[in-house]
């Protein structure tokens, strides 16, 4: 398996990006998030998983070890195929998956594109346990004091704003008792 890829970035597009590494040039297909978390740096560090088949060996790339753990776990539910979990990785962040799951939000999860009813339910049913144990680099969002802060997250990100922003912006305004609405008011003071 290769881990990762440290070399030059050659090109990049909101699917897929070239990554030179001592002179070999690796396709890697990529989710949204992860399009929008790599600079524009020649440098880079992206981790990957291999997908093989008996047609092709495919390549996909994550910015994060915690978005690639998610990938592994949603391509492990029988009915989603790595294609599908990069349309539910460019769709909502890994931490929303998570969180949607653990609330058992079927029409989160059902809201991506290409993900009926029944696989929505076999998805929380095939991972609730697995995501308890996947470790974030933000806050756990299980907590349930967290859950207006992580609501009011998702919803400025929804808005267009950058995640790392609206994460200090409520960091600065967030009290543990506040409603989503006040955080939002609050954050947006702030952006």
């Amino acid at each position: 398996m290769i881990h990762h890829l440290n070399g030059k970035l050659i090109e990049k597009n909101p699917t897929n990006i070239i990554v030179e590494c001592n002179g070999v040039g690796y396709f890697v297909s990529i989710s949204l998030n992860t399009f929008s978390g790599i600079g524009s740096n020649e440098s880079i560090k992206i981790f990957t998983k291999l997908i093989i088949r008996e047609d092709a060996h495919l390549l996909y790339g994550f910015a994060t070890i915690e978005e690639r753990q998610m990938f592994e776990n949603l391509i492990s539910v029988s009915g989603i195929g790595p294609n599908t979990a990069m349309i539910m990785l460019s769709s909502l962040v890994p931490e929303e998956i998570a969180h949607a799951i653990q609330v058992e939000d079927v029409k989160t999860i059902q809201s991506i594109k290409g993900i009926g009813a029944k696989t929505a339910q076999r998805v929380i049913i095939d991972l609730k346990d697995k995501v308890l144990k996947m470790n974030f680099s933000s806050e756990n969002i299980f907590v349930q004091s967290n859950t207006n802060r992580f609501d009011a997250l998702t919803a400025l990100v929804s808005l267009g704003f950058d995640k790392k922003n609206a994460e200090k912006a409520i960091d600065k305004v967030a009290q543990s008792d506040d409603s989503v609405e006040k955080i939002i008011k609050e954050a947006l003071k702030i952006l």
